[in-house]
């Protein structure tokens, strides 16, 4: 069985992150973390300096990545973890994902410059430095230049999803997300779903298309709604995740960095389930090939 904290959920200056690989890893082991998922957003450049870094401070580093879907319940995001990242096709798909976030921070920033918010999109290109680019990046525009006073304040007034600045991009459906996942290898998992937009009522219909896991666990949910969230994935033979979703910064609605590496209380057993999912469908795919004759 796996022992000590893990961590399903954690972001770096990939994407939308503070932090570099190394100092999130080094941060999660200092925090007690023995094994953790890096999920930036349409992006997997993080994982292999976090796997060389985890290997010297015994850390496990699960290669993940978080993707946005448009679902219909409006905006959906889904987490796949234990990839096979190096995949070409793969690769493709993530590339043209982050061709979209530039064009919608362009749109971002002109729309805050009719709204008297005179940054620039150059600016918040070197914010964001080598990372794909995310409104996370707007946002300490904004904050640099004065327009807000805090991270969560930029989402509130400005970015958020029915904010006047937010700019919808090119994005899967569910499905679609469910099935670029399992194309290399890896486990589905829906993320942080909302009470408010009916995600979890998707959830039936997720399960049926091949949906492997549900995070239950998360930063401010309460024990009711975790312990809601957990009999909702077991009645669909899904494995209850979690994670702390950390990327350095406040998110909208808190006023502090409350979420660090760890920060959210998951049984390690779920890492078991997780594994024991993984060499199930290794078999099954397996099988069917054998029966194909293609093993």
């Amino acid at each position: 069985m796996t022992e000590g904290k893990i961590d399903l959920h954690l972001h770096t200056l990939a994407s939308d992150g503070r932090l570099t690989p190394e100092e999130l890893v080094r941060l999660a082991h200092e925090r007690g973390v023995h094994r953790l998922a890096v999920t930036d957003h349409d992006t997997t450049d993080a994982v292999a300096a976090a796997t060389a870094i985890g290997a010297t401070l015994g850390v496990e580093v699960i290669a993940g990545v978080e993707l946005g879907t448009d679902s219909a319940s409006g905006d959906l995001h889904m987490l796949g973890l234990f990839l096979g990242y190096e995949d070409a096709r793969f690769q493709a798909t993530m590339a043209r994902f982050r061709d979209g976030r530039i064009a919608r921070a362009q749109e971002t920033v002109a729309i805050l410059n009719t709204l008297g918010c005179e940054i620039t999109y150059e600016r918040v290109r070197e914010i964001a430095g080598e990372a794909s680019i995310g409104r996370p990046h707007v946002a300490r525009a904004l904050l640099e230049a004065g327009y807000v006073q805090s991270m969560p304040e930029a989402f509130d007034v400005y970015l958020g999803d029915d904010k006047p600045a937010n700019v919808p991009r090119e994005k899967f459906n569910p499905v679609q997300a469910i099935e670029l996942i399992h194309s290399v290898g890896g486990l589905a998992i829906v993320a942080h779903p909302s009470e408010g937009r009916g995600v979890t009522h998707q959830v039936p219909e997720l399960a049926e298309a091949g949906l492997d896991g549900l995070e239950c666990y998360y930063q401010g949910y309460d024990r009711e709604r975790v312990e809601s969230l957990v009999a909702l994935a077991r009645a669909h033979n899904l494995v209850p995740t979690g994670g702390s979703d950390f990327h350095g910064f406040p998110l909208s609605g808190h006023t502090e960095v409350v979420n660090w590496p760890g920060s959210v209380e998951i049984p390690p057993a779920i890492l078991d389930e997780l594994e024991a999912r993984l060499a199930n469908r290794y078999h099954f795919e397996q099988h069917v090939k054998d029966q194909l004759g293609e093993g």
